[in-house]
């Protein structure tokens, strides 16, 4: 019962602290700019804004963050004028805004985010990608550390919607069928490895060390259940690197890890692994279990000519153990967008 009001007595406060900000950004834009939105008419007068308020907590960084927050929000104003007998139509008319069809509910916004989580999604200019990162959010229940974590390793290109935008509204759909997103690359700096020296069994071992970031970076629903889970084929012992299941997809999922580019072979080696659980493995109730083959490099055509024929669910994707610098990131955006 405590921990249950506690919970709901933090959630207030996040929900009030976040309209109030709004309503402030409201003041800012539509009373102090009169609707203007030139930016360094702004920038000047929130300056002197946060001198004149000179309000604990109230510094020009708030003032900027809520001033970007009515304007890249508009849904929010039906939200307060909904809940507010004082919040009229009137007193919270809003300047012209761009709309856009991929929008997330105001309720919704308000009701699982903080003005934390609003603030990272408020430095990401393009609005389908932020659409993503605020439907991921909700659905995810992400920190706000791991929203940061997830826009600044570019999940939204990493997960493919990118070149799908379709599949984002799919993921707002409540009744849809559940289906599993792989990314490429997934990005596992937090083991701290070395690019440049690592094997497998380091892969391995700093991928369990760091077992809740890693599932983190899996995706919603995955359990860990074992890893060098063994196996007899033909009286011979095999061993499958790490073993998944998705509590949301109700599958088993085989992971298998390798320190370079791929190879055909490496894909065999995991089909028969997977082959070997749909039948041995699988409880009553269980889809077809899942393979992942993750490599630090692959070719596309290569990849698609292993996988042509092969009856089991299996996806081949590539890690970056850093983040890469500026220009390897701007050629991969470059690379993405022109597909």
């Amino acid at each position: 019962m405590h921990d249950s009001a506690y919970s709901a007595t933090v959630k207030a406060i996040n929900r009030f602290a976040t309209i109030r900000n709004y309503v402030i950004g409201f003041y800012i834009v539509e009373y102090e700019q009169h609707g203007n939105d030139r930016a360094t008419y702004g920038d000047r007068l929130l300056k002197r804004l946060a001198e004149r308020v000179d309000k604990r907590g109230i510094n020009e960084t708030l003032l900027t963050n809520s001033r970007k927050f009515y304007l890249t929000y508009p849904q929010i104003k039906d939200y307060l004028t909904a809940i507010s007998p004082t919040a009229s139509e009137k007193s919270l008319e809003k300047s012209p805004t761009a709309s856009d069809k991929f929008t997330t509910p105001a309720e919704k916004l308000m009701s699982n985010l903080s003005f934390s989580h609003i603030v990272e999604l408020l430095t990401v200019d393009d609005s389908l990608a932020r659409f993503f990162y605020e439907t991921e959010s909700v659905r995810c229940c992400w920190s706000v550390k791991e929203l940061r974590r997830q826009i600044s390793t570019n999940l939204y290109f990493r997960a493919g919607v990118s070149e799908k935008p379709e599949l984002l509204l799919e993921r707002t759909e409540v009744n849809t069928s559940p289906t599993l997103t792989i990314r490429d690359p997934f990005s596992f700096e937090f083991l701290g490895l070395r690019p440049e020296a690592f094997t497998e069994s380091d892969l391995e071992n700093a991928l369990i060390t760091h077992l809740q970031d890693f599932l983190l970076e899996m995706g919603k629903g995955f359990c860990f259940e074992a890893r060098q889970k063994r196996m007899i084929i033909d009286d011979e012992y095999y061993f499958a690197d790490l073993v998944f299941y998705n509590r949301i997809l109700h599958c088993n999922v085989i992971i298998e890890l390798k320190d370079d580019e791929f190879r055909h072979a490496d894909l065999s080696q995991l089909n028969a692994y997977v082959s070997y659980f749909r039948e041995n493995e699988i409880n009553p109730g269980d889809n077809p279990p899942v393979g992942i083959l993750l490599c630090t490099r692959k070719g596309d055509k290569m990849v698609e000519y292993a996988l042509a024929g092969m009856d089991n669910n299996l996806f081949v994707s590539t890690y970056m153990l850093s983040l890469p610098d500026k220009k390897t990131l701007q050629d991969f955006l470059l690379k993405e967008i022109s597909k």
